[in-house]
């Protein structure tokens, strides 16, 4: 299970104001190359981070502990929606948790950005920040992967009521009251379509912020761009 209990951090004290009361949710799936770097960065500015190992094959739960993180495992690989339920669960066993940050492992996120986006959930109260790669200029997205999300733009704006400019993207801040209302059921990539969905359903006040995603080497070398876009496909189409 965990390393360290949400109400028990050691680290907690010694965070500056504010940065005590947001959990980072990390879901880690063998990414043992690069989830050392990514949680290290993550708390030098955010001590509260939780890494939802999903069944691994490698040794990334074993780094993420040793970078800092609680670390939740699954025993067998659910999927990243069954991930990010079981982080955002454990996030609010912590009563003086106000907001949780999903966060990718796989180095593609900013934390700049994810700070920015806390900031603008504070200052205009909102319920949800949504990051959006297709406000940033600097985020190029390959053809296919830009066609798949567009049209995941469209589906989710149609279904779920949101106005959307980018539905599947995984840096997202959601307050307490969301992350208690809003149910994810559906364990693989259709979570993202269904967290709009709660949105809507609950009818909860949300904001977008430009994200810059960083396509790097790794995550090419691991053909996400492609895997990711066709299982978005698969995943609405029999959802």
């Amino acid at each position: 299970m965990s390393t360290t209990d949400p109400v028990d951090d050691p680290e907690r004290g010694n965070a500056s104001p504010g940065l005590d009361t947001t959990w980072f949710v990390v879901p880690l799936f063998n990414e043992g190359q690069v989830v050392g770097d990514v949680i290290r960065d993550l708390r030098t500015r955010y001590p509260l981070v939780v890494a939802v190992d999903d069944g691994s094959q490698d040794d990334s739960a074993e780094i993420a502990e040793r970078a800092g993180a609680a670390v939740v495992r699954h025993p067998y690989n659910m999927g990243q929606g069954a991930a990010l339920k079981t982080g955002i669960d454990y996030a609010l066993r912590d009563p003086a948790m106000r907001q949780v940050v999903t966060f990718d492992s796989d180095g593609q996120h900013q934390v700049d950005d994810a700070a920015s986006m806390i900031a603008q959930r504070e200052r205009e109260g909102v319920d949800i920040v949504l990051g959006s790669r297709f406000l940033d200029a600097r985020t190029q997205p390959g053809l296919l992967k830009r066609v798949v999300l567009r049209g995941a733009v469209w589906y989710s704006n149609l279904t779920s009521g949101v106005k959307l400019t980018d539905a599947h993207n995984g840096l997202r801040v959601m307050g307490r009251e969301a992350c208690e209302k809003i149910t994810i059921e559906q364990n693989r990539m259709a979570h993202a379509s269904e967290i709009v969905e709660e949105i809507g359903r609950h009818h909860l006040t949300v904001a977008e912020h430009p994200v810059h995603i960083l396509y790097t080497d790794y995550s090419r070398s691991k053909g996400q761009s492609v895997l990711n876009s066709v299982n978005i496909v698969i995943d609405m189409l029999f959802r």
